[in-house]
């Protein structure tokens, strides 16, 4: 494939904008850690929901939809789709108290809420294990999706893609900071929605295609089009609806979908001007990343089972492509080879919007855990705030690097996303009740962490080796996530609270509320401490409610506009006035909820 002078003049163009923003706040960024991590808390809600938004739209994001529709139909995106309750109960309980905990990263909190020298060791300890390890396989995902597009639509090597798109996102994100990063996905999101929904309307319209109504009654296409799994197909209802919206939101840690927050939400919600604009923010987000997006991607992935209804017509259609790159995923870039110029140009470059997007927010995430939660507390902790900000431009630099060789290692966009599912399995309902409850510790934390990954490990790699049966998927999400839930809530049982002093002061400064912390506050009062209980009153019932209700508003919304793209107008107006009545019923509870807000 060739691109036009017009495809690459916008490409070159978005690459020069992207640097210009990151040299113009560049000196601000600069100035101080709180600037470069945290854009100075100062950030309007808007701007971090879009900010939030562009993360996850990444470069992998279509070409993971696409394998997603191509192997199980549209109704396998509940896989994904699920994390939404997750979102919601992040909105309405948990935005706040990460805003008032005003920690520079989410692993200050381990010193926060637990004592002594094992807070200590287990925040240095996730530092490197989420800001390194766990950060550096999320960066080789996307990068794996650069690679299949770089391929597929430039011709260009492995190697050569993640060159040119690192090369520019590294040089933005050190020098821009947080800042840099939020700003610069403003623009990027923009671009990459419109030629999103544009290159859809023109794929579907394709001769091969032969628009909507064609594409919805195709013999292959037609049994993918369920919302929800037919029972019919009972294995498929399980794995990838039943598990996901009952198990899989709460209980599994996965990146930007944390229950509880956390990782590079959390991070946005602390540079957030107060708990209201972080509350706003993080319900923007959820509405746009289940609502909004969804629907180009899966018109686009359908498509695809027309114009390529298996890998050999993929490889057929691509012989020059490395053979280990052929997957499903890679049916998203093979479609876009249709565009005509200028469209593909700005496809092209939505699409490397969105890799810089994601990769520049994991960066400066990756590098605000190395830098201030391994070396400013172990290292170096009188270095300045310019030596600090120096090696967080050092770190990123290097994070790109390593991610960049282990996404050659890597086959398929799925793929990444199952192992990293499995690795967080079973360590969700801790992140959720470690606000909550005082008796979780120190030992609760490192127990889900030690066990949720030698679990992950025994059945990714060890179970393989020694020559035993592949287990399932879902069997391993399910195992991972008995067992690690059994082992550490045996351990929280097992071993004693943390001491008095660290409970107390965590209440006063958070404030959760509760009847977790009756006991904490029975003793106090014994002791003669006086905590203030009634600043901020429990409001988690209040929280839980606007989570259900926000829940079904953006469920509906979401299928109403399936219901459109599918020409059923009936089912359309009913699942509209369910958004209605759901949204009426948001904003009614929601308005006691702000109430504790400030």
């Amino acid at each position: 494939m060739q691109l036009s002078v017009l495809d690459w003049s916008i490409i070159i163009a978005f690459f020069v904008l992207s640097l210009l923003i990151g040299l113009l706040v560049s000196k601000r960024a600069g100035s101080g850690v709180q600037e470069f991590f945290l854009s100075g808390r100062n950030m309007p809600w808007w701007l971090l929901g879009i900010s939030m938004v562009a993360t996850t739209f990444s470069a992998d994001t279509p070409n993971l939809v696409a394998d997603i529709v191509r192997t199980n139909g549209v109704s396998g995106n509940w896989v994904w789709w699920a994390f939404l309750l997750t979102g919601m109960l992040t909105v309405f309980v948990y935005a706040k108290l990460w805003r008032r905990s005003e920690g520079l990263t989410d692993l200050e909190f381990f010193e926060l809420r637990y004592s002594g020298k094992g807070a200590a060791l287990l925040r240095g300890f996730r530092a490197l294990y989420l800001g390194v390890f766990f950060n550096i396989m999320i960066m080789a995902g996307v990068s794996l999706a650069a690679i299949k597009i770089g391929s597929v639509l430039l011709g260009l090597e492995p190697w050569q893609t993640l060159l040119i798109a690192s090369a520019v996102t590294v040089a933005y994100s050190s020098l821009g900071g947080l800042k840099g990063v939020i700003i610069t996905d403003f623009f990027q999101f923009a671009l990459a929605m419109i030629a999103t929904f544009w290159a859809a309307g023109v794929i579907v319209d394709l001769p091969q295609v032969g628009g909507l109504q064609n594409l919805l009654s195709h013999a292959s296409v037609a049994p993918k089009l369920d919302f929800i799994p037919s029972l019919s197909s009972k294995e498929l209802f399980f794995t990838v609806f039943l598990i996901p919206i009952a198990v899989q939101w709460w209980s599994v840690w996965y990146p930007g979908a944390e229950p509880g927050g956390g990782g590079y939400i959390a991070q946005r919600m602390l540079s957030a001007k107060d708990e209201k604009n972080a509350i706003w923010a993080t319900l923007l987000f959820n509405f746009m990343h289940y609502a909004i997006r969804p629907w180009p991607w899966i018109l686009v992935a359908l498509a695809s089972i027309v114009v390529f209804p298996n890998l050999d017509s993929l490889a057929t259609a691509f012989p020059n492509i490395d053979p280990s790159l052929i997957g499903n995923d890679l049916a998203y870039p093979a479609m876009m080879s249709f565009l005509p110029a200028g469209l593909l140009g700005l496809l092209v470059a939505s699409l490397v919007a969105a890799f810089m997007s994601t990769i520049s927010t994991h960066l400066n995430w990756g590098s605000s855990y190395v830098v201030h939660d391994f070396y400013h507390r172990f290292i170096d902790p009188q270095a300045s705030d310019q030596k600090l900000v120096a090696v967080g431009r050092w770190t990123t630099v290097l994070l790109m690097i390593f991610s960049g060789i282990i996404a050659l290692l890597l086959s398929n966009a799925l793929q990444a996303f199952s192992i990293l599912l499995q690795i967080g399995a079973g360590t969700g309902l801790l992140f959720i009740l470690r606000w909550f409850w005082y008796r979780i510790n120190v030992y609760s934390e490192i127990t889900a962490m030690v066990v949720s990954f030698v679990i992950a490990l025994y059945l990714q790699i060890i179970h393989p080796a020694l020559g035993f049966a592949p287990v399932a998927t879902i069997d391993q999400l399910l195992w991972g996530v008995g067992l690690t839930t059994l082992s550490w809530v045996l351990v929280t049982l097992w071993t004693p609270a943390e001491d008095q002093q660290t409970l107390v002061a965590f209440y006063q400064k958070i404030q959760p509320g509760g009847p977790g912390w009756k006991k904490v506050l029975q003793r106090a009062a014994q002791e003669g401490v006086t905590v203030d209980t009634t600043k901020k009153p429990w409001d988690v019932p209040t929280g839980i409610l606007c989570m259900l209700f926000g829940t079904a508003a953006v469920y509906c919304l979401l299928f109403a506009a399936g219901s459109l793209v599918y020409g059923d107008y009936g089912r359309m107006g009913i699942l509209l006035a369910l958004t209605v009545v759901s949204t009426a019923g948001l904003f009614y509870f929601w308005r006691r909820l702000k109430a504790t807000a400030h």
